[in-house]
């Protein structure tokens, strides 16, 4: 494949690398699998730009290099080209690697990328706005705005700063009204938290999906919080118990449609990592297979089965 590597030089990990060298090796490794590869390093500002750029040359694939951020900008940009998409975890939670069970090593994901098969996976949307990980309004939405008015330079800064911020979320909840319609199943209710996944997630504390292949959303609504049920469910969330939590009602669907009755000023919400304003209508959908990425090999598809209670459980296809 003919592929163009854009490589964020304030991503995490690059911060403290030789992007001379991780260039040379690179293309060493790509090169001897037979493909053809081109890498720029470049700031963060300029990194979505060059992206796009690179997209429209002509190239069959983009890897991407970078945080969160950056590989879910890469991935919305992978989609709409209908491009080949590899990524190189270089942030603090690399989500969207986690889920494709990708090494979270920079340097031993060349090699599985350069060998690696292509998959098609599932990605999401709301109002148009791609996402490989989740969409959340409310508590999370919070403490990313109450987290980026502290300062950090470093991971381990960025982790202490989500600490504090989830420290002051849980004394201070939110809580607002949400009308849901989920493919018929109707709501209107006051909570603290609305979160929806490219697919459910695992069981894992970082909160994600254990496979982007099932074709399904993963809704989660937690009911309005006080302080002391802020911390029951942080809790039960550490655990890997986020659907056993008393205030969580979890449901999956393709097509979400979300209103906010209540207009309210400077209202946020998160998309990947990304703080952005919110309307009072949102439509998420998912797109089942629609996102062409490199994997070491490509995951079994899941099924949606219900047990005896009516809870909706994953299980591998034969």
């Amino acid at each position: 494949m003919k592929l163009i590597a854009i490589f964020n030089r304030d991503g995490g990990t690059f911060k403290t690398t030789d992007m001379d060298a991780y260039c040379d090796h690179a293309a060493r490794i790509f090169a001897e699998q037979g493909h053809d590869i081109e890498c720029r390093v470049v700031a963060g500002d300029d990194v979505v730009g060059a992206m796009e750029k690179a997209a429209k040359s002509g190239v069959d694939g983009l890897i991407a290099g970078g945080g969160d951020g950056t590989i879910s900008a890469a991935a919305g940009i992978a989609w709409k080209s209908g491009l080949v998409l590899g990524i190189v975890p270089a942030g603090t939670m690399n989500l969207f690697a986690r889920t494709l069970k990708l090494p979270l090593d920079i340097w031993q994901v060349i090699d599985v990328l350069a060998r690696g098969e292509v998959e098609n996976v599932d990605i999401a949307s709301a109002n148009g706005h791609s996402f490989v990980h989740q969409f959340s309004a409310g508590l999370h939405a919070r403490m990313v705005r109450y987290r980026n008015q502290m300062s950090y330079a470093s991971r381990l800064g960025k982790m202490r700063a989500n600490a504090r911020a989830a420290l002051g979320v849980m004394f201070n909840p939110p809580v607002f009204e949400v009308e849901f319609n989920a493919e018929g199943r109707r709501g209107l209710r006051k909570v603290s938290a609305i979160s929806v996944s490219n697919n459910e997630f695992g069981q894992d504390a970082l909160l994600y999906a254990d496979s982007v292949t099932g074709g399904h959303l993963g809704f989660y609504i937690a009911d309005a919080l006080t302080p002391p049920g802020v911390a029951r469910l942080t809790i039960d969330i550490l655990r890997g118990r986020l659907k056993e939590n008393e205030a969580v009602t979890a449901m999956t669907a393709t097509e979400l449609e979300l209103h906010f009755p209540k207009r309210r000023h400077d209202v946020r919400c998160v998309i990947d990592g990304e703080l952005l304003p919110m309307a009072r209508d949102v439509k998420l959908r998912i797109h089942a297979g629609e996102l062409k990425v490199l994997v070491r090999q490509p995951q079994q598809p899941t099924l949606q089965v219900q047990d005896q209670e009516g809870m909706v459980e994953q299980q591998p296809s034969i």
